[in-house]
């Protein structure tokens, strides 16, 4: 070694190189809010599984409903894992994240909980607070130009068990179709959990609304336990003020980032992500006609109705909660069946609440192409297929992509 060399020449050099999650679509579009891409980042959580399966072995004798402790336990390990993340960004000096996950990824005898982002940072080095956001950069852009500024990627989460009540009084009341009230309440008070503590968290980090709200059901272990978890971005918008107030402080909303734009062009704001849910039986007896039936062809009229009654049903309960908030309308109301096992079946239908607001407006006339064009995935696995022939299955012909 030369003498004269500076010892620090030979240390590992920093690298310039960022490798972010951003697409060129949504680098296009934070680069509109003054923003360019830092480093993608993860933070995670391993919790056992021994816990949750536990309590699993213990609810199967109690009437369905959430599972406290389990609910806990999830929540907890998201927390842990999005702390984590938190920590990285900081020491990335990260103005802010988009894009923010938080998964659940089953190992054997363990669980994950992992969270997953993409760094962006001011271009012009300007102090800001900075945030998380659940929404990529091209939802970011639309949210942001439609007057929400964002504060922080927020969950809320409910772990619950159908119950072997279903086995106990349910086969009673499966003697008779209809609506089992019983469930349908139990029901209607789980899926609204998971709303009031998405409120609940963007009060404490004084946001006045949730924006991008997306709900996903997903199993937890093999204990029959389910979680239902609502993310999205903890926001506050000064036009919407006096519409939270109205509301419990917060608004809600499930509506796309685009969507949120489109409708705060024509001065309307989303107020509550507004739930019903309905558990019918279809009864022993209509259970032994369809069986009857399907032997021939041809409509089989009591289940017709019977499904169609509790469709209803959900619907009813969705318009009474937004005649009680003074909504002008519900838009993007989805539909969804959740066969419950032992002939009962719930009916969820889910929407957002919205009404006219004064002054409402966004910054820009109209939203860059850059904003609204999805992007293409660029790999694709067809392992399991070989010229559009399923190899695990050579007689089809199928030419569909198996998703890994």
């Amino acid at each position: 070694m030369d003498p004269d060399q500076n010892i620090n020449d030979s240390a590992p050099q920093t690298s310039t190189t960022k490798y972010s999650g951003l697409s060129g679509n949504e680098l296009y579009c934070i680069s509109l809010l003054g923003y360019q891409p830092g480093n993608i980042l993860v933070g995670n959580s391993v919790f056992a599984m021994g816990f949750i399966g536990g309590i699993g072995s213990s609810i199967r004798t109690v009437v369905g409903g959430e599972i406290t402790q389990v609910t806990n336990m999830i929540a907890e390990g998201r927390r842990l894992s999005l702390s984590r993340f938190g920590k990285e960004m900081a020491e990335a000096s990260g103005s802010g994240a988009s894009g923010v996950t938080s998964e659940l990824i089953m190992h054997p005898g363990n669980i994950e909980f992992l969270t997953i982002g993409s760094t962006i940072h001011r271009s012009d080095n300007a102090s800001q607070v900075s945030f998380t956001s659940a929404a990529d950069g091209q939802e970011l852009f639309c949210q942001w130009d439609a007057g929400y500024q964002p504060v922080s990627f927020v969950f809320g989460n409910v772990a619950y068990s159908i119950g072997v009540a279903r086995g106990i009084l349910g086969s009673l009341r499966q003697l008779a179709k209809g609506e089992v009230k019983q469930y349908s309440d139990i029901f209607n008070k789980t899926r609204n959990a998971a709303l009031e503590r998405i409120m609940q968290e963007t009060k404490s980090l004084n946001g006045n609304s949730v924006v991008g709200i997306r709900t996903t059901i997903l199993p937890v272990g093999t204990s029959g336990v389910q979680e239902m978890i609502m993310i999205g971005t903890a926001s506050y918008n000064k036009q919407l003020d006096s519409v939270a107030q109205s509301v419990g402080g917060v608004t809600t909303s499930d509506m796309t980032a685009e969507e949120t734009w489109n409708i705060a062009k024509l001065g309307l704001a989303p107020v509550k992500l507004v739930i019903g849910t309905s558990v019918y039986s279809l009864g022993f007896i209509g259970g032994m006609k369809s069986v009857l039936k399907n032997l021939v062809k041809g409509e089989i009229n009591e289940l017709t109705q019977l499904i169609y009654g509790a469709r209803e049903e959900s619907l009813k309960k969705v318009q009474q909660q937004a005649e009680e908030i003074g909504a002008d309308h519900v838009l993007g109301i989805k539909t969804y069946i959740y066969n419950l096992g032992s002939g009962l079946i719930e009916f969820l239908a889910i929407g957002t609440a919205v009404k006219k607001v004064d002054g409402l407006t966004t910054s820009s006339q109209q939203l860059p192409p850059q904003a609204i064009i999805r992007d293409k995935d660029t790999f694709v696995d067809t392992a399991n297929f070989s010229y559009g022939t399923d190899l695990a299955n050579p007689n089809s012909t199928s030419s569909q992509v198996i998703n890994s």
